[in-house]
């Protein structure tokens, strides 16, 4: 199938965005395991790259090890994914974050002309950033092999965060089918128009660990993506667990960022 690019909603997942502490590390790793290429970063952006798959932008990858002073010893954010959401009007979305709890973490900013993003905290405490484009319009390709095939918050507080998303960023709520009081599930969007989902996690999550976000890669074959996740450095976390959607497994790079990986029907490679 040709590439496609995400669900152009707004409020639904744009972009994401990998800090790490070891840039060359992941460069290694997610080359191999995802088939990712990372150009050289611009200068102007402290180094971003704008990480390709099939020469389309799949990811972005940036250093923790950098301040507004310059280069540091000790990274100045954590190694994690970060997905961010589109908006088509930064300002307004933001003013809408605070109005119904969530929390601005780092407020608008212009990056060049390719658009304007912010991070912001919902009231369950999942990180997740917002990005409203200009001359850059965020992933090129998903829903195949080596690229993003869903996005989700894993909320410890389904009621807050149900209501944040919708009021704050206009989520249109769809409960996931056979949704039961013991498992809660909504999705943004329904059919083809399905950007994201939402999932009560308080009842798994243990006490130390806050909401989030979290992203699938598509893989054509999850026993031998994790045999090569294993050779590469990096670490099962859990699973691997059969679903409707396909055997998926939750692992974490060398350096420590956790994602998921699907394995999805060959249509779809």
């Amino acid at each position: 199938m040709p590439a496609q690019k995400p669900v152009a909603v707004e409020g639904g997942p744009v972009w994401i965005g990998l800090t790490t502490h070891d840039v060359g590390g992941a460069i290694a790793f997610y080359s191999q395991l995802l088939g990712w290429e990372f150009p050289e970063g611009n200068p102007e952006f402290g180094g971003y790259r704008v990480v390709l798959r099939d020469g389309l932008p799949v990811a972005g990858a940036m250093t923790s090890l950098s301040g507004p002073e310059g280069p540091t010893e000790k990274p100045q954010a954590p190694t994690n994914w970060t997905v961010y959401l589109r908006t088509d009007d930064i300002e307004a979305r933001c003013a809408a974050v605070t109005e119904h709890g969530g929390q601005l973490l780092l407020p608008p900013m212009p990056v060049g002309d390719l658009g304007s993003m912010a991070v912001l905290s919902d009231p369950a405490g999942a990180v997740v950033g917002l990005w409203q484009p200009d001359t850059f319009d965020g992933l090129e390709i998903c829903a195949t092999l080596g690229a993003p095939v869903w996005f989700e918050t894993m909320t410890k507080d389904f009621d807050a965060a149900s209501v944040f998303y919708r009021d704050a960023l206009e989520w249109d709520l769809h409960a996931m089918p056979g949704e039961d009081a013991d498992f809660r599930y909504v999705t943004h969007g329904t059919g083809e128009r399905t950007a994201a989902g939402m999932c009560d996690a308080a009842g798994f999550l243990p006490d130390d660990v806050d909401s989030y976000w979290r992203v699938y890669f598509g893989v054509a074959n999850l026993d031998e993506s994790l045999a090569q996740v294993d050779a590469l450095g990096g670490a099962l976390l859990d699973g691997p667990v059969d679903s409707p959607w396909g055997r998926l497994a939750t692992v974490a790079d060398p350096q420590g960022a956790s994602f998921q990986l699907l394995e999805i029907p060959a249509q779809y490679h």
